[in-house]
This record gives structure tokens, sequence and C-alpha cells, in this order.
């Protein structure tokens, strides 16, 4: 069995800070569940280019507003609590939070990330065998 608190994992190396969200990553590749889970802030009043060409991902909202933009179907979508989208097809979008608050997102990857991803100049994480 698996434990981990929140707490725990805010300022280690499984806390990732960028200019635009911040990925504090609970499950990882290494832990062997298939998948990894992280709950992610996106920062208030940013928009980040996004194409995980090599992960599917599922991300429930449970703070905060805001839209996912899908390039190919030139649609948006918005985002608030109890909001869930899953990108089952590696869309490439934009991902806004609204400028009156961060969003709190919780993500499931497959394949699971090994929790140093960030986003390459296609917005996409590496595909990583290596824990």
């Amino acid at each position: 069995m698996i434990v981990k608190h929140l707490e725990d994992i805010l300022g280690t190396e499984n806390d990732v800070d960028t200019s635009t969200w911040n990925s504090r990553r609970l499950l990882l590749r290494k832990d062997g569940m298939g998948f990894s889970l992280h709950d992610t802030i996106i920062k208030a009043g940013t928009e980040t280019m996004i194409w995980y060409k090599h992960h599917v991902e599922a991300v429930y909202c449970i703070e905060g507003e805001g839209e996912i933009e899908v390039l190919a179907e030139n649609t948006t979508y918005p985002i608030k609590p109890g909001t869930l989208y899953a990108l089952n097809g590696n869309e490439k979008h934009f991902l806004r939070a609204n400028t009156d608050s961060d969003m709190r997102m919780i993500c499931v990857f497959n394949p699971p990330c090994t929790g140093r991803e960030v986003h390459d100049e296609d917005g996409a994480y590496a595909l990583s065998f290596e824990d």
C-alpha cells in the first residue's frame, strides 16, 4: 500500500514549479501503478500551450476557473470545479486560467511520468523509460 501526503511533497524534487504551472507529483512510474497522479496548480492569468504527444491525460478541476482551447477542433471549453476533460487523442491545446485565481487540477497520465518532466518546445513531456 502507498500512502503519501501533499505536504510531504511540497518543496521537494517532486514539486515542479514553472512560470505558468506547479505540478506536485504524487504517484510516479516508480510507484508501479501504471499511471502517474499529479496535483497541479495552473497559475492565474496564464496560458500554456500543451501537446502531450506521448501521453494521454485525464484532468479534473477542483478549484478555480479557466478554459481549454483544442486547436484541431477550433473549440474552447470552459473549465470550473467539477469539470473533467480527457486528452485521449493527444490533442494540442492551450490551457488558460482566469486572471482572478489559480486553477487546481488533479491530473492522471499514462504512461506514467517519472517526476522530472517539464514541457519541451512542442509543449510535450518526453517519453522516458528511466526512473
